[in-house]
């Protein structure tokens, strides 16, 4: 007994060749078609299995659940600079208030007075401080941000994602993860 399987549905965990996450934030999942479409060309060793399957007129084909690629893809050792990176690396709160909504990003040093689009001058901001502080300098409004800005480095982004775990966790997926202690709990 098979149910359907619809788009979107039974993601598969992909891990690295030595059977870490690719990414925790976002976490690193394929559709079930790109997993089997990887597993036949021979891209993905199938670590485990969901006990759904799909069928074609004369095939059957359970589903994986956690892949692991068959060659290393070393990860990126300095992170692209994305208005999602800095609210990650930020904790996707608000550096001047602790908020987490209407999250925007704040330049340290405003643009109008030659301040950068950098990982060292951009924080995140609820839109509430970001108006507060316009563009003036910290001291010239007395806000400072909780933390400094930094570049992350991946492993910093990392640990920040796993704060975040995914509505959706498999019980397959959850000896690679490092969530598994906090959902039991």
């Amino acid at each position: 007994m098979h149910a359907a399987v619809s788009p979107g549905s039974w993601p598969a965990l992909v891990l690295n060749a030595d059977f870490r996450p690719l990414s925790y934030y976002p976490l690193s999942i394929w559709s079930w078609q790109d997993t089997i479409k990887a597993v036949f060309l021979d891209r993905v060793n199938t670590v485990a299995l969901y006990d759904k399957a799909v069928r074609s007129p004369s095939a059957e084909f359970r589903l994986p659940s956690v892949v692991s690629l068959k060659t290393f893809v070393r990860p990126s050792r300095h992170p692209a600079f994305t208005r999602f990176n800095v609210f990650l690396r930020d904790r996707f709160s608000c550096q001047y208030c602790g908020t987490k909504e209407e999250l925007t990003f704040d330049h340290l040093i405003p643009r109008s007075h030659g301040g950068q689009t950098t990982w060292e001058n951009v924080v995140t901001a609820c839109s509430t401080c970001n108006l507060q502080k316009g563009g003036q300098l910290p001291a010239q409004v007395q806000m400072w941000p909780y933390q400094l800005p930094f570049q992350p480095s991946v492993n910093d982004l990392h640990k920040n994602g796993r704060l975040f775990p995914p509505n959706y966790l498999h019980q397959s997926w959850l000896d690679y993860l490092y969530w598994d202690a906090e959902l039991e709990a």
